[in-house]
C-alpha cells in the first residue's frame, strides 16, 4: 500500500530534486474509489486532482499526496 503525506512535506522534498536536474510526479489517491493516480504534469503540485476512473475531485491538500521522482541522466 502506498502512504500518502502532506503536500506541503511532499513539494518541499520534491523542490530539492527538482534544483538538481531531476522530474517528479504528483501522486494521490482517489478519496471515492481508491484508485492511485499520478498527475502528467511534471515538477509541480496541485491542491485537488481528479480521479481518471470515476471522475470524483479529491481534496490533496486534505487527504495528502506523494510523487515520484525520474532521475536526471
Amino acid at each position: 500500500m502506498t502512504k500518502d503525506y502532506p503536500l506541503q512535506e511532499c513539494a518541499e522534498a520534491a523542490a530539492k530534486y527538482i534544483e538538481h536536474g531531476g522530474t517528479v510526479f504528483q501522486k494521490f489517491t482517489c478519496e471515492k474509489c481508491g484508485q492511485r493516480l499520478r498527475i502528467d504534469e511534471p515538477n509541480k503540485f496541485f491542491p485537488s486532482g481528479c480521479c481518471d476512473f470515476c471522475g470524483h475531485v479529491t481534496n490533496i491538500e486534505k487527504r495528502g499526496c506523494n510523487y515520484v521522482l525520474i532521475k536526471a541522466l
